[in-house]
């Protein structure tokens, strides 16, 4: 059976790793579904996808619009590099992501919104962003 937050969060975690951008800021190991928390940094985690189920569509499918919140990490200079990937990453998820497993009927684009650590001694930055797209798939 597929999953449509998994296959949505495939389809955009393969359009990360594929721009030449945002592989330049943040590795592709570190690019990945998971908790909030990083382990190494400048990092991007895809998480908390959440689901709300539209209904029935032709041919037996389904619809689920699927949300799945992007969250960039950096440290050193954190806010500007924060910035830069959130920009990149912008750029990379513009036009809706390609996945042969599912259908993408709607999508919007992320935005983003960036915080410092409250903790002068701490130079992390984190961005959130959401992505979401109505995911049209079967059973």
């Amino acid at each position: 059976m597929i999953d449509p937050c998994t296959e949505f969060q495939t389809a955009i975690r393969a359009a990360l790793i594929e721009d030449a951008e945002v592989s330049a800021l943040v590795p592709a190991a570190q690019i990945r579904a998971g908790s909030t928390r990083p382990d190494k940094l400048p990092t991007i985690i895809l998480a908390g996808p959440q689901t709300l189920h539209l209904g029935r569509a032709s041919g037996g499918s389904y619809l689920t619009r699927v949300y799945i919140d992007l969250h960039i990490w950096a440290l050193v200079d954190g806010e500007d590099i924060a910035r830069r990937i959130g920009a990149a990453v912008s750029v990379a998820l513009w036009d809706t992501p390609a996945c042969e497993a599912i259908g993408i009927d709607d999508y919007t684009r992320p935005s983003f919104a960036f915080m410092r650590d409250p903790d002068p001694a701490r130079a992390y930055c984190h961005g959130v962003g959401t992505v979401e797209g109505v995911i049209r798939w079967s059973v």
